[in-house]
Parts: structure tokens; C-alpha cells; sequence
């Protein structure tokens, strides 16, 4: 079986690092708001590029206190609009709604999954706070069109880097190129802890003091609560671990790279759409090796880190059949529309067909920096030889 992730595995390969920083976090007995999380702290904000991370305790949250934080600092208030991918993880829209902001649901791209930017300004209206950009599936969502649009509005740009740790635009990273950024470090991530994780990164002194009180109950000084705040803080735990996973991350992000460039140049099957790199992009058109590793796609603008590789087909059940008999395990990143969920039922008569048709036909295949060059090229020789019978 070609597993989809296979957690475990990643996990023991850091050992015993792993071990040896749980065994530091007992030994120290401190829990919280220790040194782990400091040093987590300045060692990720130094790796994304800004100023400031914040550690809470997951990615929602991250987000939840980007906004909440600029409402206390009186740059948005409640009715405001926030312009937000329509197909993106449910997360993102929490996060506004949770702080009685109002979603805007801009359609994607449908080459890259990610916000058409094209579309934003026909969107914006005189109660436009933010644009929420998300990186999906560890696609990069950046342009100079989007920071024009921006300015000429006086909008802040919120960066859901929940799927994206390590992903550049030009020198910079995802996470460092709008006013802040919400991370996840859910264990499925690129950089996955072992439990809930989260942080906000920024280069604003004043929102990353607002936010770490906010997410400590509102309180800079114990026992005096500023704010009406919420408890959402980074465990020692959690930040020891991902301290000891923070200088691999490079090296697994290029191995993904590799994997999704061995998919991109070899399936090659008439049902099967392939995500597209995006427009900044020059791929090298040397011709492909027929082995991995495979040589990275040389990126003018934009390095991708395949947090998910995700293809679409009409036929996307039956294909997700018959790859597991075949023992290829996929998964469906997402198969239910935010607006078509139940939790946001005021919104199921909105139609909105492109991320419609996104979330009824992806299909997510195997993508780990610990797959090996056989499992690769098994799971392209299984999809190539997919033949759809109708009956």
C-alpha cells in the first residue's frame, strides 16, 4: 500500500530527537509560556522573516486573533467585510465569522485552486477591512496586482499560511509578505507538531502586543485583563517538538517538490487535470529524468511546497475506487463547499460553480517528503493505466 501520510513514519525519523525534547520539556518542569516556546518563537519568526511570531494553540485561532486584535485596536469593527477564497478550508471562514466580521466569497482560480485576484476589486465596497489570502494546498497566493489592489483600498492582507511553512515569493516567505499571518502546525502539516499548534507571525510591534495578550486570557500582567481575551497559548511540549522538526523543513519541502514534479512531467492520462503552477512560473523544459529525484521546477517568482498534490476528474468516486483497490490511498481535501455546509446554512443557495465543481472533482494523491522514488512512480503507472467504464 502506497499510504497516503504515513505520520508515524515522519515522526520516527526525528528520533531521537523527539524523545530527547519531550524528556527536556519534563525535566524542566515548566509546561507553558516557558523557554521551548520562546525560543520557537524567535527561531520561526527568524525563518518566515518578520519580526514577531506569537505561538497559540492552532492555526483557527491564529486567525481569530489577527482579526479579534485589530478590532481591539479599533481598525475594524463588527459588519465589516473580509474578501476570502471561496473553496478554501472552512477555517479561514470561522476565523471572520467567529469575530461577527462578514465573509466576502470570491471564486478561485481554477487553474491553481487559489483566490482570483482578478476578481477582488469588483468585491470591495466601502465596509472592505482585509483580504484573506489562503495558500492552498501549499500553493503560493501572492502578486504585485494583489498588493496594488491593496493600497489603492487601504486593505490589510492576512495570510492563511496554514498550508504553506516554507514557501517563498521571490526571497520572501509566505507568512512575511502581508500585515500578518495565521500558521497551523496540525501534525499533517509540513511542520506538524504532535497535538494542536498554531502561531500568528507579523513585523506590526503594536498587533503582536495586542495579539499575545489577547490569547492569554487579555492580560499583559497577571491578574489585570485588558482585553476580554481568549486562552489559546503554545505548550512546551509542542514548541520543543517543533523546534527539533523547524531545521529539516527546507530539505523535506524540496523532496515534496521533487515528488510533484515527477507527477507533473509522467501523468498523463485524458481524465486527470493536473494543478497548475501558476503564471510567474518558468518551468525548466529539460526533457524529464526517468528517475527520482527529479530536478526542482525553476521558479522565477514562486516555490511551491506541495503541502497537498491534488488533482481533479469528473470521475473522481470511481477513480478514488479504484486506486485504493490498487492500493493507492488518497483523500479529498475538500468534498463539502463552506457555503454548501450546514453551519453556514443561511448561505447553501449561493451559487458559486467554479468552487462547486473544485470540491466535487479533487482528489488528493500521495505526497510525503518520505516517499520513495518505486512509490512514485507506482502511483503514476496506476493512474496512467485508469480506465473509466461509465457501466
Amino acid at each position: 500500500m502506497v499510504s497516503f501520510l504515513e505520520l508515524k513514519k515522519i515522526n520516527d525519523s526525528f528520533e531521537p530527537n523527539i524523545s530527547g525534547a519531550i524528556k527536556r520539556v519534563l525535566d524542566s518542569g515548566w509546561y507553558l509560556l516557558g523557554n521551548e516556546a520562546k525560543s520557537f518563537e524567535n527561531e520561526f519568526a527568524f525563518f518566515i522573516g518578520t519580526k514577531h511570531c506569537i505561538g497559540v494553540a492552532n492555526g483557527l485561532d491564529a486567525l481569530r486573533l489577527i482579526l479579534k486584535a485589530y478590532m481591539e485596536m479599533g481598525q475594524m469593527k463588527e459588519g465589516d467585510e473580509i474578501i476570502v477564497p471561496a473553496n478554501t478550508y472552512i477555517a479561514s471562514i470561522l476565523a471572520i465569522t467567529d469575530n461577527r466580521l462578514v465573509p466576502i466569497l470570491v471564486e478561485p482560480d481554477l487553474n491553481s485552486y487559489n483566490l482570483d485576484i482578478s476578481l477582488i476589486e469588483r468585491h470591495i465596497t466601502d465596509r472592505t477591512r482585509a483580504i484573506m489570502v489562503v495558500h492552498l494546498y501549499g500553493q503560493v497566493c501572492w502578486s504585485s496586482e494583489l498588493e496594488g489592489i491593496a493600497a489603492r483600498h487601504n486593505l490589510k492582507i492576512i495570510e492563511d499560511n496554514a498550508q504553506a511553512a516554507g514557501a517563498y515569493y521571490g526571497l520572501k516567505h509566505t507568512g512575511s509578505l502581508g500585515n500578518a499571518a495565521g500558521h497551523s502546525f496540525y501534525p499533517g502539516k509540513n511542520l506538524g507538531a504532535l497535538g494542536d499548534a498554531g502561531a500568528v507571525t507579523t513585523d506590526d510591534d503594536d498587533l503582536a502586543d495586542t495579539i499575545r495578550a489577547i490569547a492569554n486570557y487579555g492580560s499583559k500582567e497577571k491578574y489585570k485583563n485588558l482585553y476580554k481575551g481568549l486562552n489559546s497559548r503554545l505548550d512546551e511540549f509542542q514548541a520543543a517538538i517543533l523546534r527539533e522538526k523547524l531545521p529539516r523543513l527546507d530539505a523535506d519541502n524540496q523532496r515534496r517538490r521533487e515528488i510533484a514534479q515527477y507527477y507533473i512531467d509522467n501523468i498523463n492520462h485524458p481524465d486527470i487535470i493536473l494543478p497548475g503552477l501558476g503564471s510567474s512560473e518558468v518551468k525548466d523544459q529539460s526533457p524529464a529524468p526517468h528517475k527520482l529525484p527529479v530536478r526542482s521546477t525553476v521558479l522565477r517568482a514562486l516555490s511551491h511546497i506541495w503541502h497537498l498534490f491534488v488533482i481533479r476528474t469528473e470521475n473522481r468516486d470511481d477513480l478514488q475506487k479504484y486506486l485504493m483497490v490498487n492500493e493507492v490511498q488518497t483523500l479529498i481535501h475538500y468534498p463539502i463547499a463552506p457555503h454548501k455546509q450546514l453551519a453556514y446554512k443561511e448561505w447553501n443557495h449561493i451559487l458559486l460553480p467554479l468552487t462547486e465543481l473544485i470540491h466535487n472533482t479533487v482528489l488528493s494523491l500521495p505526497m510525503s517528503p518520505l516517499m520513495n522514488d518505486l512509490e512514485a512512480e507506482y502511483v503514476v503507472k496506476i493512474l496512467n493505466s485508469y480506465n473509466h467504464d461509465p457501466h
